[in-house]
């Protein structure tokens, strides 16, 4: 099998191999006139968890089933594990579709079947005897610990209890790659972190490489390596997912992440002005070792006050991530820019506000 070398523009996320395990190139998919996916490269570390983030009718779920083969592209190439999926006749996607495990948002578990069989049934379509697909339920039921509901059935089970069962069933054919479509938006907060503290155990103890897609900017906050993000068929913008959020460059990204990212409350924005008056107020993004340091660092260089209104540093992926509000003394234009280069010379990312 072809082994492919993950590009150094694309950056493995630490802990995995770097090298590859799915490759999207130039993909484009059409339902008559609209263009679901137009002209989509991608390329998805070993072991490490991507989230693809997006508005509704972007194509987040249109590109999930090009992944598992449910839908074929019009044109490009979809390798996994080094096979071009697009180019296999239905009857060779067979045993591929087993190395790509499936969780979903409605869980999709059959009400008449116990939480046992219903983990256990992609091994009894692949004809695996029955005391084989006991076992593996068994020793699946266990890693999401619900071992006490193997006779239970889908009724008597919580949200997050069926969502357990579905990645446990995602998990019996031992794949290589789990592809989620909105597995926690059907699920109330609490649950939802606990979902994904599952979801991050499972990449880590079994090495899976989890393709995610969510529209919840604290999934991709909470358990992603990287983050793509597509519009109108495109990705738009992708990369850690610390630096993304630390520095959004697209507009569609950064109203993604407006409800994760402080906003400058209404009580200031209310009273800025687009005129110099005595001082200027800013926002700046910074991320990095020297992010905490960043308003003690710019006072000390302009030789006045810094104030900082709003805002605060978080740490992603270990990485400080700041977005802070400044209110900084400055009478002109001229002293604007100086502060803003004083700023920026620290790796802040500035935007300038307002007057007061």
């Amino acid at each position: 099998m072809t082994q492919h070398v993950f590009p150094a523009a694309l950056e493995p996320a630490p802990g995995t191999s770097g090298s590859e395990i799915v490759r999207l190139a130039s993909v484009t998919r059409r339902f008559g006139p609209t263009l679901a996916l137009d002209d989509v490269s991608l390329a998805v570390a070993e072991g490490e968890i991507l989230a693809i983030i997006g508005r509704s009718g972007a194509g987040k779920s249109t590109l999930i089933r090009c992944l598992n083969g449910l839908e074929r592209p019009d044109a490009g190439h979809i390798l996994i594990e080094g096979a071009d999926i697009a180019a296999l006749a239905e009857r060779e996607l067979q045993p591929l579709r087993r190395r790509v495990g499936m969780i979903f948002q409605h869980f999709n578990l059959l009400a008449n079947r116990t939480v046992r069989e219903n983990v256990a049934l992609p091994l009894k379509i692949a004809g695996e005897g029955r005391r084989a697909r006991d076992a593996r339920a068994a020793e699946l039921l266990e890693l999401v610990g619900l071992s006490a509901k193997a006779d239970s059935y889908p009724a008597q089970l919580s949200g997050g209890q069926k969502q357990r069962v579905g990645i446990a069933r995602a998990l019996a054919a031992r794949p290589k790659i789990l592809l989620s479509d909105e597995a926690t938006s059907a699920l109330d907060p609490e649950t939802t972190q606990q979902i994904l503290e599952l979801l991050r155990r499972i990449n880590r103890e079994l090495g899976l490489t989890v393709v995610l897609i969510t529209h919840e900017m604290e999934v991709v906050r909470t358990v992603a390596d990287r983050v793509a993000v597509i519009e109108a068929g495109r990705i738009v913008e992708e990369g850690p997912v610390w630096r993304v959020f630390a520095n959004p460059r697209q507009a569609l990204t950064r109203s993604l992440l407006a409800t994760v990212r402080p906003q400058l409350p209404r009580h200031i924005a209310e009273r800025l002005s687009p005129v110099p008056g005595r001082a200027v107020v800013l926002r700046a993004d910074v991320a990095g070792p020297g992010a905490g340091r960043l308003a003690a660092d710019a006072e000390a260089a302009l030789g006045r006050p810094v104030e900082l209104l709003h805002g605060g540093i978080d740490h992603i992926q270990g990485q400080a991530v700041g977005s802070l509000f400044l209110e900084i003394g400055a009478r002109n234009e001229g002293e604007v820019e100086r502060i803003t280069s004083v700023l920026a010379a620290r790796g802040a990312e500035v935007e300038v506000l307002g007057h007061v």
